[in-house]
């Protein structure tokens, strides 16, 4: 079959992309002839201090994949060489951020019930 190899890859760039809390969408800005991709965040609890629209990553497929190995990389490194909980202290510091995050919206709406 024709390009199955190029499907294998893009299936595991999809797979990697998830395990970092992003997923590929379209390059929306200068983008002529339709071939860069953008990687976004999945949703707003996968990385909670980024807006869901905000492009973490934009250009070919190719620096995609070695975008997010730079980042595997990194966060590995910072395992190793920082902390071993690195991972634990990092979830821990978004799920500070998703309860700032809800502790504001439920502010908003109690003002907003309050005023009415």
């Amino acid at each position: 079959m024709s390009g199955w190899n190029q499907i294998q890859q893009v299936r595991k760039l999809e797979e990697r992309a998830d395990k970092l809390g992003l997923k590929f969408g379209a390059y929306k800005h200068d983008d002529m002839y339709g071939e860069s991709v953008a990687l976004i965040p999945k949703d707003s609890n996968a990385l909670p201090i980024y807006s869901r629209d905000a492009v973490m990553f934009a250009g070919s497929l190719e620096g995609a994949a070695y975008w997010m190995q730079g980042v595997m990389w990194a966060r590995e490194y910072d395992r190793m060489a920082v902390d071993r909980k690195m991972d634990e202290k990092r979830e821990r510091k978004e799920q500070d951020e998703r309860n700032k995050q809800m502790v504001k919206i439920l502010k908003e709406e109690k003002l907003s019930l309050v005023k009415t």
